[in-house]
């Protein structure tokens, strides 16, 4: 059984570099300007997500956040370094700022649950401002990539070697935004061409 699960982890972790490889290249050439806050707040959610599954006995399935969390570091960084979308509203400092003050939770609480569903809704809070981006600017965000990081959380909850909250509801949340936001944006681009 555990080789099945290896097997589907190592498929999410490829997907999670089929993804951000050309997201990257794409950032890069200017043709997506992913929303610097959004990619800063997943960051930090990734990668105390990822702890916290580890902590918390999701062993291989919890592999592709980790190498997840430490290339959405890569993308806050780029955008930033582009300048891609540094238009910040009052909701994104809130987004952000939440994201920053749950990290000490954990620490108080000893808990990852209450730590893990925290970070979950700050991270669904997170496609705040890139669904405020996307919304106005369809063509600024790249459906491909949001799909792939849809099917790739499945996979990651296809191989979670132990199934709990603190496993299970955040990659459930990604599956779920990843999905919102391309329907969003396919609706969008439909409307612009009409």
């Amino acid at each position: 059984m555990i080789h099945y699960k290896e097997a589907l982890s190592t498929i999410a972790i490829v997907l999670t570099f089929v993804a951000f490889v050309p997201y990257i290249v794409s950032i890069l050439t200017d043709r997506i300007k992913p929303h610097v806050f959004s990619w800063g707040i997943w960051s930090i959610t990734t990668l105390v997500v990822f702890f916290a599954q580890v902590e918390d006995g999701a062993g291989v399935g919890a592999w592709s956040t980790g190498v997840s969390g430490c290339v959405t570091v890569l993308i806050a960084c780029l955008a930033y370094w582009k300048r891609a979308d540094i238009s910040v509203t009052r909701s994104d400092w809130l987004f952000l700022t939440a994201a920053v003050a749950s990290l000490p939770i954990w620490y108080f609480t000893s808990d990852p649950v209450w730590t893990v569903v925290i970070l979950t809704t700050v991270d669904v809070l997170g496609f705040g401002p890139t669904v405020r981006k996307a919304y106005n600017f369809p063509y600024t965000e790249s459906l491909l990539f949001f799909a792939i990081f849809a099917l790739r959380d499945s996979l990651v909850i296809a191989a979670l070697e132990n199934y709990t909250v603190t496993t299970v509801i955040f990659p459930a949340s990604i599956v779920i935004s990843c999905v919102t936001l391309c329907v969003i944006v396919m609706y969008r681009r439909k409307l612009l061409m009409e």
